[in-house]
């Protein structure tokens, strides 16, 4: 198990500055203050950060590769060529296939979207998924998205075949060389918009496009909401342009005009005033399920839908699949459980390294996420195939690159990478005890200070007199909360209960909090089992908008409590 948690409280900015801005801006003090820690020290900054506006996105053709690749599109457009888009099965990779078919659909072609499968295909811009996805007729242009900046001998199988090749990828090039095509649009080859995810990337293509040759009858800003998606559930830093892709799509997900969203919203409980937490956890996760367990293909139809009635049976389709892979995901966790309470503590002291055989590869990464937050340590969850090769995915803590670990265990390995904190693996069974012990000596070799202790990192101490609707009103402007902007954590110190909890659903707790004075209430899930310490307490907490009944309150959702200090 982790060590136990440690509190950091962020140091508050300076208080002469806050008090300057939150009067000139009419803003509450706190939340000038949370968002001065964020790092906007000048007015301006400040100012764009909490109104981002759709006319502070840069020039698409800023992006480098995006000339190349709109002249390319529009030479297969005029000649009307056979065009395949080749996607990923995550939600990034659907959404970018979604709004590139929209937008090549305006101008008067017809692509062939293709999404390959996790089981047969694999990851990426494989030659047997390029195979598949021309069928008996090779197209004239292949545009590869979310996948290929690395597909080396991919792309030089499709340039022998004659067939041209656009690129449009977020991934890291690899220090081997990229891809040879027409035009490779990845912002990790510039200098900028590093934060992009693939939908970001084809955002950028499609406004290019429209730059260049205007459509009366097609509105980019509607494509917005599928923006939204791709880039909240890729976890991508919602910072400058994500930033607005996400606050200004959120927005545009409450008024869709795509069928498949309002039946994925109906769905899934997403009614008014969307969230990145609507994204993360409701739509998202659903989208993700045909991919994970099968083919993404149905969710990709999901978005394209023009028919609601359709589309209500294809979202319903996708809401119980979510609810296969759910079971088949709480299973994996269970058994991996198991085999990590076997594991001598050596072995599970840097990090985590469990694998078995009949482990879906489509929620392994799932399992490794959730344990890797449970012990505060990397971890790589492995489901092994009846030929004895082992898929897995990996998640990291701060500090420590699942990269270089990969790099410092390719002896053992068949391939790996990706990301310092997600990545993958491909590992033989019998190589799985080795490529542990090379993992956790390369992870042991990387710790620096107190990396692997767990850390609550608070945002700003506030009083419950602070706790206003009035707070609420400024407290929006932070929104959306996501990787790079996380939902600000509070702490109020001293605090006492006015009554024992009451038990809610047999696993939440309820309190009424008192703190000189001042009465609030607080929800704690999942806590009825533990142990607290006796009062008075220090609480973290979280806040939201509660309404009921036509009152509104502030919402406490607290995350931890400790006896105060």
């Amino acid at each position: 198990m982790p060590d136990k948690q440690k509190w950091v409280v962020t140091p508050a900015p300076d208080p002469l500055l806050v008090r300057e801005y939150a009067n000139a801006l009419g803003l509450a003090p706190v939340v000038v203050s949370l968002a001065l820690q964020r790092g906007f020290e000048e007015r301006e900054e400040l100012e764009r950060f909490l109104y981002p506006r759709l006319k502070d996105l840069s020039d698409p053709f800023s992006l480098p590769g995006v000339d190349a690749a709109v002249v390319r599109i529009f030479q297969a457009i005029d000649d009307n060529e056979s065009v395949v888009l080749f996607g990923d099965y995550d939600v990034d990779g659907v959404s970018s296939i979604t709004l590139l078919c929209s937008i090549l659909r305006a101008y008067g072609l017809e692509p062939r979207p293709f999404l390959p499968t996790r089981l047969e295909e694999g990851y990426g811009l494989s030659a047997k998924g390029i195979k598949n996805s021309m069928g008996d007729n090779p197209p004239a242009l292949l545009i590869a998205a979310d996948c290929g900046t690395n597909s080396r001998e991919e792309a030089a199988l499709l340039k022998e075949q004659g067939i041209d090749l656009i690129i449009l990828d977020h991934h890291e090039p690899s220090p081997e060389g990229t891809a040879e095509c027409i035009s490779l649009v990845n912002p990790k080859m510039g200098d900028k918009f590093h934060y992009l995810c693939t939908a970001g990337v084809v955002f950028k293509v499609a406004h290019a496009l429209l730059k260049t040759r205007p459509l009366p009858d097609f509105d980019l800003k509607e494509y917005l909401d599928i923006v939204a998606l791709g880039t909240i559930a890729d976890i991508v830093p919602l910072e400058d342009e994500n930033r607005i892709f996400a606050r200004r799509g959120l927005a545009q997900l409450d008024r869709t005009i795509h069928p498949g969203l309002i039946a994925l919203k109906s769905v899934s409980g997403v009614s008014s005033q969307a969230r990145s937490h609507d994204v993360g956890f409701r739509l998202g996760p659903r989208l993700n399920a045909a991919g994970r367990l099968d083919t993404a293909e149905a969710s990709l139809e999901l978005l394209l839908s023009k028919d609601l009635e359709e589309a209500e049976v294809l979202a319903e389709a996708l809401d119980q699949q979510n609810r296969d892979r759910q079971a088949l995901e709480l299973k994996t966790r269970e058994e991996a459980e198991e085999i990590i309470n076997n594991l001598s503590p050596k072995q599970r002291s840097h990090g985590i390294v469990v694998g078995s055989r009949g482990w879906h590869p489509g929620v392994v990464g799932i399992v490794a996420s959730r344990i890797s937050r449970q012990y505060h340590r990397p971890t790589f969850v492995v489901g092994i195939d009846d030929e004895g090769l082992g898929k897995g995915s990996g998640r990291s803590v701060e500090g420590i690159s699942l990269v270089r670990a990969l790099d410092d265990s390719r002896e053992v390995i068949e391939a790996g990478g990706g990301h310092e904190m997600a990545a993958g693996v491909s590992v033989r069974e019998e190589n799985l005890d080795a490529f542990r012990e090379l993992f956790l000596l390369s992870v042991e070799e990387q710790v620096k200070g107190d990396v692997l202790t767990p850390k609550l990192h608070i945002d700003a101490t506030i009083r419950f007199s602070e706790l206003s609707l009035e707070l609420l009103d400024s407290y929006e402007l932070l929104r959306p909360f996501g990787a790079a902007n996380p939902q600000p954590l509070f702490m109020a110190a001293g605090v006492r209960v006015t009554q024992d909890p009451r038990v809610i659903k047999e696993r939440h707790l309820k309190f009424r909090f008192e703190q000189e004075g001042v009465e609030h209430e607080g929800i704690y899930f999942n806590s009825a089992d533990l142990q607290l310490p006796k009062g008075p307490w220090d609480i973290a907490f979280t806040i939201d908008r509660n309404e009921w009944r036509g009152r509104t309150t502030v919402n406490m959702v607290i995350q931890a409590i400790r006896k105060a200090v």
